[in-house]
């Protein structure tokens, strides 16, 4: 069973989403029961890729109990991203081409495993997303005329 935690809701609005992938997630324990509680942001953060490794860069996960955490603990921290040197050489392909993004989707608990679901994607114009609003307001209108209308 896939449950997700914590969402980026503003993914889809902002960008063009191209290609999906899942990663495991290097986290301290605190931050796993911080993310199992709902806790966090994954707004304005993104993944950079140095050497042969990625890391989550701008996400905010805050200590579950504050008074139990290290001093020194930084809940913007930069977090290791578990892919496959496969993954990885393709998402720097993705990187250097230009005007793609590597940005986090969601984190997600699958089994006793906490997975972000990372995508490489395309900023939207702003004429894009007002197409996008458009869109949005004329479903609901349509929904709210066959709700009505019943």
């Amino acid at each position: 069973m896939i449950m997700a935690l914590v969402t980026n809701k503003k993914a889809s609005f902002n960008y063009e989403l191209l290609e999906k992938f899942s990663a495991g997630v290097e986290l301290f324990g605190f931050e796993v029961k911080s993310l199992r509680a709902k806790q966090g942001s994954l707004e304005g953060s993104y993944i950079i890729i140095r050497g042969d490794e990625a890391f989550l860069v701008g996400s905010h996960i805050p200590p579950y109990q504050g008074a139990n955490t290290p001093k020194s603990y930084d809940p913007y921290r930069a977090r290791k991203l578990l892919l496959t040197k496969k993954e990885i050489a393709e998402l720097l392909g993705k990187e250097k081409q230009k005007g793609l993004s590597i940005i986090p989707l969601s984190f997600y608990l699958k089994g006793l495993f906490i997975k972000l679901d990372i995508a490489v994607a395309r900023g939207k114009k702003l004429h894009d997303k007002r197409e996008t609003t458009k869109k949005r307001e004329a479903s609901r209108s349509m929904d709210r005329a066959r709700k009505g209308g019943e």
